[in-house]
């Protein structure tokens, strides 16, 4: 069964399309955003545009500037590590390396979490990813460039990976971060600002996107934005992926005692899109077959030359991204998700919120254009 990127409104209008509209409106070039004084690029982490729309009523401020066609798409796999890594870099996620949640490092014949992993296995973040970041771009063109965030992630090997050449600051609240985005840009003329939102991910994992829990992180979040913009200085909010709730039914669990790790080395990736490794003697052929029959219905399955092939990972794929990128590719559809149940952690089953498919929940994600930005 094929699987294709969902459609995405314009050229650029995608994550690794924003880093050069930012730097083309610092350049005083309109090249999808107007020319502004400094730029500002908020991301809500986990916000799609569709559940934004459906709870339009808690974010009065951001419904109220976004018309229907404020949407852009994600990457694939629509997951954190590979669609911020295209936000700030422009690059697609089989250019900058960043193919996934857990991937293997085959080097070492390990598989890696690339958002915690890179002190505990000593990973170079530069050499991981090498992709020139939006804010060493414009560093080389003697701009500022600033990252606000939360503490603990200020000086992360990802954080490493992702934020180079930017001046990197920790604020506790969605208010303080935004506060602190606005009185950098205002401060800096020709400055790029960064300002990570991540309350409304972590919400969602936890209880749902229909909790009440997540509707009041999305007003938080809406409160912090509405603060005034100082003039000149364009806003663009967005997110790196959406989200869809999997009910506990929903879970297929993939145990030895069915046969799912016959010939299987790794499975990593994340429960709505897995990369699955096969040992090198392993009957490829067969295993696909196998894994497609069995989970019609529930996921897509599909080979690492497959997927290359339709280009979900980019018109690129370099050597390095290649060899992280599974065997098998398994993409859940619907609201399905898939665990190793054989994992020695199976903390991830009590998640709610969960992404890194390609349903329109997860792939839409809004591109709210204020301040210097609104036309």
């Amino acid at each position: 069964m094929p699987l294709m990127l969902p459609s995405t409104p314009g050229p650029t209008r995608n994550a690794a399309g924003v880093a050069s509209q930012l730097i083309a409106a610092l350049q005083g070039i309109d090249g999808g955003l107007p020319p502004a004084r400094s730029a500002v690029l908020v991301v809500v982490d986990g916000l799609g545009a569709l559940p934004l729309r459906a709870h339009a009523g808690h974010a009065r401020t951001l419904s109220s500037m976004t018309a229907r066609r404020d949407v852009a798409g994600s990457v694939f796999p629509t997951t954190t590590a590979a669609a911020l890594t295209s936000l700030l870099t422009g690059a697609a996620p089989g250019t900058h390396g960043m193919v996934g949640y857990r991937v293997l490092d085959p080097d070492a014949d390990r598989l890696v979490n690339q958002l915690t992993d890179w002190e505990r296995v000593g990973i170079d973040p530069r050499i991981w990813q090498p992709a020139p970041t939006v804010f060493e771009q414009v560093a080389a063109h003697g701009r500022p460039a600033f990252a606000v965030g939360i503490p603990e992630h200020t000086d992360s090997g990802f954080s490493r990976a992702i934020l180079r050449g930017a001046q990197i600051h920790g604020q506790r609240t969605a208010a303080e971060r935004v506060e602190l985005a606005w009185e950098l840009a205002d401060a800096h003329d020709g400055a790029l600002v960064y300002c990570y939102l991540p309350e409304v991910d972590k919400a969602g994992h936890r209880h749902g996107i229909d909790s009440a829990e997540w509707v009041h992180a999305l007003e938080e979040v809406d409160a912090a934005v509405a603060r005034r913009i100082p003039s000149g200085v364009g806003v663009l909010v967005t997110a790196d992926h959406g989200m869809v709730d999997v009910p506990a039914r929903r879970q297929l669990i993939l145990d030895a005692a069915g046969g799912w790790h016959d010939g299987v080395r790794h499975i990593g990736g994340e429960p709505r899109m897995l990369h699955v490794y096969l040992e090198p003697d392993a009957d490829h052929a067969r295993i696909l077959e196998r894994w497609r029959r069995d989970l019609e219905g529930g996921a897509v399955v599909l080979s690492r030359g497959a997927a290359i092939g339709a280009g979900l990972f980019g018109g690129e794929v370099t050597v390095a991204a290649r060899a992280r990128i599974g065997d098998l590719l398994v993409v859940a559809t619907g609201t399905h998700a898939l665990y190793d149940g054989e994992a020695a952690d199976q903390r991830g089953r009590g998640m709610i919120g969960q992404h890194g498919a390609l349903t329109d929940e997860e792939w839409r994600v809004p591109f709210i254009r204020m301040g210097a930005f609104r036309r």
